[in-house]
């Protein structure tokens, strides 16, 4: 050998000489050359072609013996691949023996974690990858496939589903030939047969949508991550849409904190027929002040209420006006995905996660005891109120049957369509049967699945029903110096009420929330004409104060989501775990607050980013995946158009962003531990105390966040801490030396009767340490609303 060569041995785990190198080709003619170690003596090979090569004759590669052309593999039965093992075992008794019904248990396909996986010089080409965990699934997919006669692709009918069923061809080398797609939104025996009778191809408008997503998603998560680690902290990571959702939090908290109450005041008056006046059960009503001559009143002090008090305590009260009618309540539409998210929530205190995880246990089947599981719901990913025609009939069928021919309508209701930005033309969620009874049901299902299907089918009977039907009434009050004209008087009070005269779809389903019941509802009055005098018995003054927004729940966030055209049927949910999950935001007593860590990562964006955190852009954005789906766009392009100033702006925001301060501030103690000070550092939810000699030295120790009020035990500092299990309480800085405690929030303003500690016990009513005293919130000096919304 000319020059001396290495080689790596696996023995001396190094690169060694060759000793005796020698100049060889390998079985298929590839140029080698082969020694030994010179130092342990293990033979060793070195590819690749050296001058010692050249005059050497190069073997011709051995051929790989192939089958017989004329031999065949024979094929028999018909494979089903859906998502899920439960979904599985619902489809297969549903078809014959010759169906075999496969599991892909999710995703088997996926843009690689350890790098971009996108060639943006290539068209954004994506480099997919089978996850280890996947591997055997695939490869037994893979054998079931070569030997089925025909294969049928199962997975949910959204753009997902249909993403996961191209996917499966490709990992799976599923031959198109003999592969036909099949899309149902209810797992019930006459659906899937149907579906089967019919099946089609793959639609690529509908994969490219997804794979559009999920490239854009990957694009800016690879791209601002590292950027965070380095101007904020390490560990951290960004999203297209959930850095919007945490905007939106964020700003709602600012929007709490800038708020300031103003006062007001309201004035009702008891009053009562002077005609009945020697009745001694005569009926009394209330109205309230709500002009003075003919202009909308304004009562912002109690200063400005008593002279107005005085004039109405010797004024004649008059009826004025008398208006006598009917109003309609038409019922809710079927859920759709938001709509479910929100009324689990605000009804079930379910999260979206958990709604939607429950949801999809009672679409892919659930045995109820007839020997087989069946599917009790529609497919709960939809951004459409369609409902069949066929479950129409039947609906009716039930209500005529259980309620009466009175509340069914004339023709079957139906609703506005589908919500902004709405992707494929699903049904909405609804029972699969309506004769399929909650109370029916009830042996067979699980506490939170039972809870679930309730609402959805409740929901669903009532949307075929008829309105629910009012009296109303509204009384106008004329008030001012006796014998004037009513038009004279200059004080205008108002009273309306209303009764149910017809429930309609309430008997099956009150869709009130706590913002919709009528004030007036069941409020009662005497036979009132035009002209009557009316005594008046009390005057009620009331002080009020103005409140700020309330904070985000996870309800109210979705349908802000949706309103603004952000996200879709299958993101809301993850879209709300991953900005928990990341320390973005937490969620306390129901309501969405931002960490610190939140706000400092929402503010870098926000000036660097405006695009990616604007809600205009990203509605956009979701249209453009919206005309891919349709096949009115090409998803290449829509890559190209945001990837190219995005990129410029990551740029920019490397250069000049400032490092986020976050401190590292001594705290003015010493670590126990070693010695060294204690400073303030941060995590993934937010500041703690830790060790300045870290990672030499591990020592931590909770951030206590100070409420600014003495402990009423021991007159030490009272701070927030937290269970070991997340759960929020009050004590004393004191611990273990005071042991003070409280589950309920402190006030900052002392008890008005001894100075006590007050503790906030609900939205209305707080209540002294010392002396028990119960005081209500909006009575106190510097009362937050910010805090009753908590």
């Amino acid at each position: 050998m000319s020059a001396e060569l290495t080689a790596y041995c696996m023995k001396c785990k190094t690169k060694r000489p060759l000793a005796d190198a020698k100049a060889v080709f390998t079985k298929s003619g590839q140029p080698a050359t082969k020694g030994k170690c010179s130092v342990c003596g293990t033979t060793l090979y070195r590819m690749g072609e050296t001058p010692d090569h050249e005059g050497l004759t190069r073997p011709k590669p051995a051929k790989k013996k192939k089958k017989k052309e004329t031999q065949s593999v024979r094929r028999h039965g018909k494979l089903v691949i859906v998502e899920s093992p439960a979904k599985a075992r619902t489809i297969e008794q549903y078809l014959g023996k010759d169906y075999k019904v496969k599991a892909s248990v999710g995703h088997v396909r996926d843009l690689l974690k350890s790098k971009l996986s996108v060639d943006v010089e290539n068209n954004f080409e994506p480099q997919y990858r089978v996850p280890n965990d996947k591997r055997d699934v695939v490869k037994e997919l893979k054998s079931a496939s070569a030997k089925a006669k025909e294969i049928y692709l199962a997975t949910d009918p959204d753009r997902e589903g249909e993403a996961i069923a191209w996917h499966l061809m490709a990992a799976a080398e599923i031959d198109p030939d003999r592969t036909k797609r099949v899309v149902f939104h209810e797992i019930t025996k006459d659906v899937i047969r149907e579906a089967f009778e019919t099946p089609r191809e793959i639609d690529i408008n509908l994969v490219d949508a997804q794979q559009a997503r999920r490239i854009l998603d990957r694009l800016v998560g690879y791209e601002l991550s590292p950027l965070l680690w380095k101007k904020v902290r390490p560990r951290l990571s960004a999203g297209r849409v959930q850095s919007v959702a945490v905007r939106m939090v964020v700003e709602r908290e600012r929007e709490i904190d800038r708020f300031i109450p103003e006062e007001y005041w309201t004035i009702d008056a008891e009053l009562a027929r002077t005609a009945e006046r020697e009745q001694a059960d005569r009926m009394s009503f209330l109205a309230r002040l709500i002009k003075i001559r003919d202009k909308d009143i304004e009562l912002p002090t109690e200063e400005a209420v008593k002279p107005i008090l005085a004039e109405l305590e010797e004024a004649e009260y008059t009826v004025s006006d008398v208006k006598i009618g009917q109003r309609r309540r038409s019922p809710s539409a079927p859920f759709i995905t938001s709509t479910m998210q929100q009324e689990a929530s605000r009804r079930l205190g379910f999260t979206a996660q958990r709604t939607m995880q429950v949801a999809q246990q009672l679409y892919e089947g659930v045995d109820i005891g007839n020997g087989g599981s069946v599917g009790l719901i529609t497919y709960m990913r939809t951004d459409s109120t369609n409902v069949s025609k066929q479950a129409q009939a039947e609906a009716a069928r039930y209500i005529e049957e259980n309620f009466g021919s009175d509340y069914l309508p004339e023709e079957p209701n139906t609703f506005g369509g589908k919500t902004k930005g709405a992707q494929e033309a699903h049904e909405a969620i609804r029972p699969t049967s309506v004769f399929r009874t909650p109370d029916e049901l009830k042996p067979f299902l699980k506490r939170n699945q039972l809870r679930l299907y309730r609402l959805i089918w409740q929901r669903f009977v009532a949307s075929q029903m008829v309105p629910a039907l009012y009296d109303t009434i509204r009384v106008d009050i004329a008030a001012g110096s006796p014998g004037t004209s009513n038009g004279d008087k200059p004080y205008l009070f108002r009273a309306s009420g209303s009764t149910l005269r017809f429930p309609g779809f309430l008997a099956v389903y009150a869709d009130f929330n706590g913002d919709d019941i009528p004030e007036d509802l069941d409020m009662l009055f005497p036979e009132l004409v035009e002209g009557d005098l009316l005594d008046l018995l009390q005057l009620l003054p009331e002080q009020h104060f103005t409140q700020p927004p309330p904070r985000y729940s996870e309800a109210s966030l979705v349908k802000a989501l949706e309103e603004y055209g952000i996200g879709r049927p299958s993101t809301y949910a993850p879209i709300l775990d991953t900005i928990q999950q990341r320390g973005y935001v937490r969620r306390e007593k129901k309501r969405l607050q931002p960490t610190d860590t939140g706000i400092i990562v929402n503010d870098l964006l926000v000036a660097y980013f405006p695009d990616i955190v604007d809600v205009s852009f990203t509605a956009e954005m979701e249209d453009e995946l919206d005309r891919i789906a349709s096949g009115e766009q090409e998803w290449v392009p829509v890559l190209a158009a945001f990837y190219e100033p995005f990129k410029a702006e990551v740029v920019h925001a490397l250069k000049n962003a400032p490092n986020a301060d976050l401190g590292n501030e001594e705290i003015g103690r010493e670590c126990p531990e070693c010695g060294k000070p204690l400073i303030i550092r941060w995590g993934r939810y937010g500041k703690f105390i830790g060790c300045s000699d870290f990672p030499t030295c591990r020592y931590t120790e909770p951030w206590l966040e100070k409420l600014g009020l003495a402990c009423p035990s021991c007159g030490g500092e009272l701070v927030e801490r937290k269970t070991r299990r997340g759960r929020t309480f009050y004590g004393c800085s004191n611990y273990p030396t005071c042991e003070w405690t409280s589950w309920k929030r402190p006030h900052h303003d002392p008890c008005p009767v001894c100075g006590g500690l007050l503790i906030i016990q609900n939205n209305t009513w707080a209540q002294c340490e010392s002396c028990e005293e119960q005081v209500r919130l909006d009575s106190l000096p510097s009362y937050q609303a910010t805090e009753q919304a908590e």
